[in-house]
């Protein structure tokens, strides 16, 4: 039986990447819900098209034993987090990631993704792709050139361009 998902949007959200992970669990029938890592529902793409998702990350923190695996969907992720990092929605996006890696659970994610990941201590040593210009920005994962790591239960691409070769094999994951 596929894996239940949860899906983590920042505001404002690369519909690009967001998009590939929701198309390819949809037409690989593995279900999933999006949380919002905002106030609202309601959050943005990048380019503006309003997106009405199925909750917020406030909601998913104690819920975690319900999913067997997480996704970080990047957008303005890292210049947005540093300039709200005390809202409660980013301290909760923060909690839920520590459990599911706590939790030996699949972490999934793009671009800033590895940034984030960097602060759970349960990942310290693992290999990230990250974004090129946030490479140096991380001290407890290793952040690589690679488009895609798999390290574990750590699934990362280097940006959304590099969705494509990292998916087939969320999915065997998944599946």
């Amino acid at each position: 039986m596929a894996k239940k998902v949860a899906v983590l949007a920042v505001d404002p959200v690369n519909g690009f990447g967001l998009f590939a992970y929701l198309e390819t669990f949809f037409e690989n029938g593995i279900s999933y819900r999006t949380f919002a890592v905002a106030e609202g529902t309601q959050i943005k793409t990048n380019s503006g098209v309003t997106l009405t998702v199925d909750d917020v990350v406030a909601n998913l923190k104690g819920k975690e034993h319900t999913f067997d695996a997480l996704v970080f969907a990047c957008g303005d992720a890292i210049p947005q987090f540093a300039a709200n990092a005390g809202k409660s929605y980013n301290q909760e996006m923060l909690s839920v990631m520590k459990t599911f890696a706590d939790s030996g659970k699949l972490l999934i994610g793009h671009c800033g993704a590895g940034v984030l990941f960097d602060s759970i201590a349960s990942l310290k040593g693992k290999r990230v792709a990250l974004h090129p210009y946030v490479k140096n920005a991380v001290k407890n994962v290793i952040g690589t050139d690679q488009l895609v790591e798999i390290d574990g239960n750590l699934y990362t691409a280097q940006t959304e361009h590099a969705l494509a070769a990292l998916l087939p094999e969320v999915v065997k994951a998944l599946k």
